[in-house]
């Protein structure tokens, strides 16, 4: 997605240097540079909210997740972007000062999805929310009350990386979901720099989970559902079986953007948390080009250099399904940052995973 030219970049003089060709194709042409790069596909600065939901696939991706897939969605790119935009809309938003229907994100516009499947399906779904940050290395719970505090990342064989005593709080309407957005937003680490007024300094990670009992009149062995399957009890005792369930997951991943502390003008805690911030983006990379290699090819994949590519390891190489938005920046003044972002999810396109 490539976002408008700001007023800044426009009385600043910069030229833009990114332009969709149409059919997937976005041309970057500047100096010494040349370059196209094709994706599934690509949004330039007119695109609506409504369309980079509908074109991006993201419709499939919750009903996917209502059916017992594990499924991702991460925004990637430079701070100041337009990762956060894409995923929630405008930043003034709250409670009491709703987003314009227009401006709302996907992540919004995914909850609504969610919902009026739950509504119209014949069967159950039981929906909660979980919702971190990971901040200078540490895993912190956005949700639960108090000053959030670090979390231990375990792992085990049968679940392998999570993080434990996370909160999870169950929802049942848009409007207890989107506040659970909301406030955990509002608790997320951010500073101002010269690139971004309000820069993300954390990678945030809201996941939806989502169980579903399938209601039958016949017994049912539960065979078939994979292996996080379990079985419910039913609710009417007079049908005398246990129902299947499916349990899927749709997380949403706002990474923090990278960025060059030189540009930043960043010092002290900023630049600490800079280099935080490069360091897990660069442990992501490295995983993503390994992934993108052919299987026989690979070599062992370094997830447990960060603890963000511990926590989307999973979502990366694993049995889950994942859609990457890439968010450039137009302007002459980012040519390094958008050619290395088109890059990144050029890589990314080709990693295959097995649902």
């Amino acid at each position: 997605r490539v976002r408008p030219l700001t007023c800044t970049e426009t009385r600043r003089g910069d030229k833009q240097i990114v332009h969709s060709l149409g059919d997937g194709a976005v041309h970057v042409s500047a100096a010494r540079h040349d370059a196209t790069f094709g994706f599934s596909a690509v949004f330039d600065a007119g695109a609506s909210q409504e369309a980079v939901f509908e074109g991006s696939g993201m419709r499939q991706l919750v009903e996917l997740a209502i059916d017992g897939f594990s499924c991702t969605v991460f925004a990637f790119g430079q701070t100041g972007s337009g990762k956060t935009y894409t995923l929630m809309g405008p930043l003034a938003q709250s409670e009491t000062h709703p987003a314009s229907p227009a401006l709302l994100g996907l992540m919004q516009r995914s909850f609504t999805c969610l919902l009026e499947h739950s509504r119209s399906r014949s069967s159950d779904l039981l929906l909660s929310a979980s919702y971190l940050e990971i901040y200078n290395e540490q895993v912190r719970d956005l949700l639960s009350p108090g000053p959030p505090c670090a979390l231990p990342l375990r792992w085990s064989k049968t679940r392998g990386f999570y993080v434990e005593n996370q909160l999870r709080v169950e929802f049942e309407s848009l409007e207890a979901v989107v506040s659970l957005l909301l406030q955990g937003s509002q608790r997320r680490r951010t500073s101002a720099h010269a690139l971004n007024r309000h820069s993300s300094r954390s990678h945030a990670l809201l996941t939806i989970h989502i169980r579903s009992r399938a209601v039958s009149a016949h017994p049912a062995s539960g065979e078939g559902w994979g292996a996080q399957g379990s079985a419910w009890g039913c609710k009417h005792p007079t049908v005398g079986s246990a129902c299947p369930s499916k349990q899927g997951t749709l997380c949403f991943v706002d990474l923090a953007g990278s960025e060059r502390v030189k540009e930043t003008g960043s010092s002290r805690e900023l630049s600490v948390e800079a280099n935080s911030i490069n360091r897990s983006l660069l442990a992501l990379g490295h995983c993503i080009s390994l992934l993108a290699k052919p299987r026989g090819k690979r070599t062992h994949i370094p997830y447990r250099d960060s603890k963000l590519t511990r926590l989307l390891a999973h979502s990366l190489g694993g049995s889950g399904i994942t859609l990457m938005v890439a968010c450039i920046s137009p302007s002459s003044r980012c040519l390094s940052e958008t050619l290395s972002t088109l890059n990144y999810a050029s890589h990314a396109r080709r990693v295959t995973t097995r649902p």
